[in-house]
């Protein structure tokens, strides 16, 4: 009998000192996503998007996934494509973001492997955290009264409003801590919420192993390129020494190309403006014998309109061509950069 207790405490002890190990990688380790990101919601133009990077290469085909109207996913560590499509369906035909992805968490024969953040067209939101992930691994999500974020750790859903956060193999907890309190804080545009998030949690400590890739997903209903489709931001880094660096200078060249003008930034064209057109107008495109213009307007006239609407198309500033006498500002500043190089 006391042979039989003290193999008892023996097995019981050696337990425990194994649990405090670290967890041996499993076969799949090199597959996993070792990962930090962010899902949110813009309560004032529901708005939907997701920021994440990794030491993983082309990270935005694998994490990121949105639904105009209807909600964002983040699925990680071992990414499940499922929490993006069937969660956001479930979502679509009324589920909240929890019930979403509690749902799909039954049949995950994995689901320990796996760290998810979603949230719906409500703000409502939630996280997941295996208990087989690499520390530093959990999450955070905002508080339904706006003040403040909750922590979560493995094996735990945390649900919240507003947003998720989650990681990964980081260095430790204050990549996501950081995250949620730079969000919390921020305002303006969700794209730029989220990626100053991102850089946030880099600041952190971010992933153990370094950077390798990231992506940035905003859905918005009729958003995308002249209102063709939901992507207003679909941006991915797939394998860059910097790439949230990256990320963010792509961010700005995607403003620049795909977001329609702001009217604080619309100027009339002024016969000055027009004075510092017509030279580019007269001499472009380069190599071809027809020129934009032919002759000076000296004024935005129809002529000298048609011209400027040409080259901008020419130039890929489809979204902020206009043909009422007026420029962006935005456009117009790029424009004589790029011609004083």
């Amino acid at each position: 009998m006391r042979l039989a207790f003290v193999l008892a405490v023996w097995l019981l002890t050696s337990q425990r000192l194994a649990a405090q190990q670290p967890i041996t990688p499993p076969g799949h380790f090199q597959k996993l996503a070792h990962t930090y990101s962010i899902v949110a919601w813009d309560s004032a133009t529901g708005d939907l998007g997701v920021a994440v990077q990794s030491k993983f290469p082309n990270v935005g085909g694998i994490v990121p996934w949105g639904r105009a109207g209807v909600g964002a996913v983040a699925t990680q560590s071992l990414g499940n494509t499922a929490y993006g499509e069937r969660g956001l369906d479930l979502v679509a035909k009324g589920a909240t973001a929890e019930q979403a992805l509690r749902e799909v968490m039954k049949t995950d024969t994995m689901l320990q492997d796996r760290q998810v953040g979603m949230v719906d067209a409500n703000g409502n939101a939630a996280s997941f955290t295996g208990t087989r992930t690499f520390d530093w691994a959990g999450g955070r999500v905002g508080k339904p009264s706006g003040d403040g974020n909750t922590l979560g750790g493995k094996g735990q859903v945390i649900v919240g409003h507003g947003f998720s956060v989650q990681a990964n193999i980081m260095v430790s907890d204050r990549t996501v801590k950081n995250m949620a309190e730079n969000f919390e804080r921020s305002r303006g545009a969700l794209a730029d919420r989220l990626m100053a998030a991102l850089k946030a949690g880099q600041a952190g400590g971010g992933d153990k192993r370094g950077m390798q890739s990231s992506a940035l997903l905003v859905v918005r209903k009729n958003g995308g390129y002249l209102g063709a489709n939901d992507r207003f931001v679909d941006i991915r880094v797939y394998d860059a020494p910097n790439p949230i660096t990256e990320l963010e200078r792509l961010l700005a060249l995607h403003k620049l190309h795909f977001f329609p003008s702001e009217s604080a930034d619309v100027l009339p064209i002024t016969p000055a403006i027009a004075a510092q057109l017509e030279p580019i107008l007269l001499a472009e495109p380069k190599n071809q014998r027809q020129k934009w213009l032919t002759e000076k307007q000296g004024s935005a006239t129809p002529t000298f309109l048609a011209a400027l609407r040409d080259f901008m198309y020419w130039e890929n500033y489809d979204v902020r061509v206009r043909m009422d006498g007026k420029i962006d500002r935005v456009v117009l500043d790029d424009i004589l950069k790029k011609r004083k190089r």
